[in-house]
């Protein structure tokens, strides 16, 4: 008998191996498609998975039979996938641009790690456990999706679905990109943070076990906190799953065996969930669409929310996303009618919707972090004995280092990113790929003594809150300090209990994060993420003040928010301020369509990094030139240039953009650079599709 095995390798073939039956075969080893198979490759030792079988070679082998060489063992007594799975992987590897062994390799537990843009999503409202009753808003949505699921037609069989999906390469995506799409498929809660989307999510996947049918839940990293487990199990019991990147390889293939024999029918989980081989699945849920944290950074490169609506419309079954500050690429969606939108307006718990400041800072001569204003209703908030967070998106005591006389500033070695100075060390680290150096005494290029940081991190403003609320208690809630995420509960619970006043932090405190007794929320410096050269970052630091006002005043009438801003003028900024969601979004729209940047086109990125900087630069203009010669029409190349931050881990990176209303003929004249191209060994060349930084 001979397989097809594929390795998690950038070669795009199967290889071809030999089995012979041993006289003692447990009929639980023998192969089947789907199973893991220990081969020699070359003289080392691996494993693939099987993605074909035959009785006979084909007669068009292209090699000498004699070379097969005989698999050495079995490894699975079942398989881990089944046929709508390697579908899954054929359109990913076409539509991503890997081979399919990456594919299958990214969507099987074999222990790859998850990285996260952070982002809490689940947490939001289930804040104690129980089964709440739903509020008219509430029962009138889940209503609403149920009853256009119901009007569908049941479940297509598999195989039809995929028949039809071959002929289609760019049907998932295009719901969001352009809305021709069977409508009654993707549906949108969208509400103010406290209006109870996570209850509808979870009355949802109810309604469904109760059909039989399986449910994925797919909720940011950092949402797969202790709190949403327990949430989810407690509401499900034995039936869930929990996927997340604390869990061992051997327990995620535990889990993987559970969802395949139907013993957990609800799989919770971050982006590589959506893989999940749920029989019958009838529903997918992505919490948060927004977060950064669900588009992949390594290959392949996939988007959940992209594959979701893939595996959605093959199968027939409703997508439901929801989130308080949808993707502009969604919100389009929702505007042209290719999205269906629920929306909910009402704070469950009472509370209003907060008061929101922004102070100018040009306005202020200011020594420290905190403006007079800010300081005035922190002592406000600490004479009403209620709460404050002060929110920060930099870690690190200082923003940069920087010479006054002649402005020279010290940046990474390896990465060309401004360094970060930190105290406790005394020592300025690059946050990102950790190289750090002591602080010069004097500038490094004319010498003057005239030196300084400017900006400011958490252990900046810690310092300063210290000097200025010397009765408060404060607490500091960063990576730095928590290393993991059970320090991290029990400091976000200690809060929660009232045994800290003031709580200071970075992204973890952003989101989806409920204290009772919190009434003011401090956005210390807003636009700190605006001047990256990036067309999202608007969008990124709009989502960001909507979600940390969305913080306070949850359970009592007068919430407030103050932003501290340079830049008050600009719309992520002066629309978040006012809580103008609409406003904010169709001027955003307008812009994008102005710029022909997505949703009105579709981009590819191609990276190209070495650890010499010539030869990435150089391999780039070739690739700019073969791409240039086979350019379809209304294509558009946009470089070589070198990425706004040009040096990561020592590496060098240039970037070449490839531009389109259409995704096709960009994936095309990629792939045929990827086949036929080739380039120095010393550059590696990222190919992203549909990117979502461009730093």
């Amino acid at each position: 008998m001979y397989l097809e095995i594929i390795l998690n390798l950038p070669i795009n073939q199967g290889f071809t191996y030999s089995y012979t039956p041993p006289q003692d075969e447990k009929p639980e080893l023998a192969p089947a498609i789907g199973k893991r198979a220990e081969i020699m490759f070359g003289n080392k030792k691996t494993e693939g998975f099987i993605i074909g079988m035959w009785k006979e070679l084909p007669k068009n082998l292209g090699f000498d039979p004699a070379k097969i060489k005989p698999i050495r063992r079995v490894i699975d007594k079942e398989p881990l996938f089944g046929d709508e799975l390697v579908e899954i992987a054929n359109w990913i590897s076409r539509y991503y641009l890997c081979t399919l062994g990456e594919a299958v390799f990214s969507m099987i537990p074999s222990g790859r790690r998850e990285t996260s843009a952070g982002g809490f999503g689940f947490e939001e409202e289930v804040s104690e456990f129980k089964k709440n009753e739903l509020s008219d808003e509430q029962e009138q949505c889940v209503k609403e999706i149920l009853d256009q699921v119901r009007g569908l037609p049941r479940f297509a069989r598999n195989d039809d679905a995929l028949d039809a999906t071959r002929h289609c390469e760019e049907r998932s995506d295009v719901a969001i990109h352009s809305g021709k799409t069977d409508v009654s498929l993707y549906h949108y809660i969208y509400g103010p943070t406290g209006t109870g989307k996570t209850e509808v999510f979870l009355t949802l996947a109810e309604r469904m076990l109760e059909e039989g049918k399986g449910v994925i839940y797919l909720v940011p990293e950092i949402g797969l906190t202790g709190q949403v487990v327990e949430a989810v199990t407690q509401r499900f019991g034995k039936t869930a799953a929990v996927l997340h990147s604390g869990l061992t390889p051997s327990q995620r293939l535990k889990e993987w065996n559970r969802i395949m024999h139907k013993e957990a029918r609800v799989v919770i989980g971050a982006r590589s969930a959506v893989f999940a081989p749920v029989p019958d699945l009838g529903l997918i849920i992505i919490d948060e669409e927004h977060d950064g944290s669900y588009k992949s950074g390594n290959n392949p490169r996939y988007h959940a929310r992209q594959v979701a609506m893939h595996r959605c419309s093959n199968l027939k079954i409703p997508l439901v996303m929801g989130s308080a500050t949808p993707s502009v690429e969604a919100w389009y969606g929702m505007k042209n009618g290719s999205i269906i939108r629920h929306t909910l307006t009402k704070r469950l718990a009472g509370g209003q919707m907060p008061h929101i400041w922004p102070i100018n800072l040009r306005n202020y001569k200011i020594e420290g972090a905190i403006s007079p204003p800010l300081e005035e209703k922190i002592n406000e908030a600490l004479n009403n004995k209620h709460q404050a967070i002060l929110f920060l998106n930099r870690r690190g005591f200082t923003h940069y280092f920087s010479c006054n006389s002649c402005g020279y500033e010290l940046v990474c070695k390896n990465c060309s990113v401004p360094l970060t100075y930190h105290k406790v060390e005394n020592r300025l680290k690059c946050h990102y790929c950790g190289w750090s150096i002591a602080t010069p005494d004097s500038c490094p290029q004319c010498g003057s003594v005239d030196i300084g940081s400017t900006g400011f991190g958490t252990e900046f403003i810690e310092a300063e809150t210290k000097a200025k609320f010397p009765n408060a208690r404060i607490v500091r809630v960063d990576t730095d300090i928590l290393k993991n995420k059970d320090q991290l509960l029990t400091t976000l619970d200690a809060f929660r209990k009232g045994e800290y006043d003031i709580m200071l932090g970075t992204q973890m405190v952003a989101k989806g994060l409920n204290f009772p007794n919190l009434e003011l929320v401090g956005v210390i410096l807003a636009d700190a993420g605006l001047h990256m050269p990036d067309f999202r970052a608007g969008e990124r630091t709009f989502s960001l003040i909507t979600q940390v006002a969305g913080r306070a005043g949850r359970y009592f009438p007068n919430g407030k928010v103050v932003v501290q801003t340079y830049s008050p003028e600009l719309e992520p900024v002066l629309f978040a301020c006012q809580n103008k969601i609409e406003e904010y979004y169709n001027s955003e729209i307008a812009q994008r369509q102005l710029m022909e940047f997505p949703p009105f086109s579709r981009l590819l990125r191609l990276v190209f990094r070495s650890y010499n900087r010539k030869e990435a630069l150089d391999t780039a203009n070739d690739a700019a030139r073969i791409l240039k010669e086979k350019k379809a029409k209304g294509v558009e190349i946009l470089g070589p240039a070198e990425c706004p931050i040009e040096k990561i881990n020592s590496s060098w990176r240039y970037q070449i953009l490839l531009k389109g209303k259409s995704v096709v003929p960009l994936q095309s004249i990629a792939r045929s650079l990827l086949m036929d191209y080739t380039h120095s060994q010393n550059v590696y060349i990222e190919y992203d599709v549909d990117p979502v930084s461009l730093l």
